[in-house]
């Protein structure tokens, strides 16, 4: 995988954020960063056929500069669709009571953010709706400049949080000033800063 094609499979990766499965998508992000082109791609493919999640024809087109062959009856099986899906959850805040306690994650989130160059974190509550592909969860939104390799930060700040913590938690890294998709804009308007860079 080039340059160019990391680039497209981490813009991938962000916009299917939410659609897909979070161990699915975290897989897929694990063997981009890791080198494993075929098994991120197969992976991807095999999973939008199975969880019957349908990708706009951009997001095809995206798909597409990944692949050895650009007419891989794979990436035909997938549902494409004019518009993206309306988005399957709602995000707070706050939790409810009965929710997990985050503050040992915070503590081990915000020490990787650090390290790996983040600007800023943001935790928020994630209620699926019916159609959601994901339960009820913490989400963390962590803020990087560019240039910072968003796919590397991910898979650090997770790494830490399960050895530290044995805790898997939805990592979600943006790079500041690009516009972002649905998903990650609608949480990062309703999530709560829990750290910031000095």
């Amino acid at each position: 995988m080039d340059q160019q094609q990391y680039a497209t499979a981490t813009e991938i990766c962000l916009r299917l954020s939410g659609r897909l499965p979070d161990d699915v998508l975290g897989a897929v992000q694990a063997h981009c960063f890791a080198g494993e082109d075929e098994m991120a791609i197969a992976a991807l493919l095999l999973n939008l056929q199975y969880e019957g999640v349908p990708i706009t024809a951009e997001e095809a087109a995206l798909i597409r500069v990944l692949l050895d062959d650009p007419h891989d009856p794979e990436l035909a099986e997938v549902t494409v669709v004019d518009s993206p899906p309306t988005l399957a959850y709602r995000f707070s805040p706050t939790a409810p009571a009965d929710a997990p306690d985050p503050a040992g994650a915070d503590r081990a989130i915000t020490a990787e953010a650090a390290l790996v160059g983040g600007r800023r974190v943001r935790r928020a509550w994630r209620e699926p709706l019916p159609e959601a592909a994901n339960p009820a969860t913490w989400v963390y939104l962590v803020q990087v400049p560019p240039g910072v390799d968003e796919l590397r930060a991910r898979s650090a700040i997770s790494s830490r949080l399960w050895v530290h913590r044995q805790e898997k938690w939805p990592v979600e890294v943006m790079v500041e000033g690009r516009l972002l998709p649905p998903y990650q804009a609608a949480a990062v308007t309703a999530a709560h800063q829990i750290w910031a860079a000095a």
